[in-house]
């Protein structure tokens, strides 16, 4: 098991939700944490904590971004005019990485930053390997010819635990995607419920 997967149902277990709605989570055995103390009776979580554990879950979501990171793309979004906590969602789901997620072309998130990173993925015909890369609207993404026939790819493509969102329209015939449109919060098919709002409250205290 690699340390990113192993991350991965840590943080599962220490939300106790099934954050990817995955079907392996250890949150489908055991909903207590993770440790020797994981099933010790939950003490009442304060404001900050609650704002805190909005704020890791969101993070952890996206391939468990460092908090430098997470901070940047808040700042942009709150910087940029409108709801500030429908711009974080915004600006998160134009990550290549999470396109290429959304898109159905690797199983979870983690696996899109490495697909990405490996040189796996075009965007509009020039070959990208910066997860962090933001699409545009219109901007079409795909798998580069020599990468079709993965096992990684064709195994996701034929995953029936999730469906593309209809912000990406997919051909996975081609194995491209087009972002139509920048989502919000309503629009992305999260398992579990994100609380953006709380994400906000806390950098703006903190």
């Amino acid at each position: 098991m690699t340390k990113r997967t192993s991350a991965k149902y840590k943080l599962d277990r220490r939300m106790g939700e099934n954050i990817w709605g995955r079907p392996k989570s250890p949150v489908n055995r055991r909903e207590y944490g993770p440790g020797q103390h994981g099933q010790r009776r939950k003490a009442k979580i304060s404001d900050f904590g609650i704002q805190l554990r909005a704020k890791q879950k969101l993070k952890g979501y996206y391939g468990d971004l460092t908090e430098k990171q997470f901070k940047r793309i808040y700042t942009e979004a709150a910087r940029v005019s409108g709801d500030t906590g429908e711009n974080l969602i915004g600006l998160l789901e134009r990550r290549l990485d999470a396109v290429v997620y959304r898109a159905k072309f690797v199983a979870t998130i983690f696996a899109a930053r490495q697909f990405v990173n490996h040189g796996h993925v075009k965007v509009n015909g020039r070959r990208v390997n910066i997860p962090s890369y933001r699409v545009k609207e219109g901007d079409v993404i795909e798998v580069r010819d020599r990468s079709k026939q993965l096992a990684v790819v064709l195994e996701a493509v034929a995953l029936a635990e999730r469906d593309v969102p209809d912000y990406i329209d997919v051909d996975h015939s081609k194995m491209t995607a087009t972002f139509v449109r920048t989502p919000g919060l309503g629009d992305v098919p999260y398992a579990v419920m994100m609380e953006p709002n709380l994400v906000i409250e806390f950098y703006a205290q903190n």
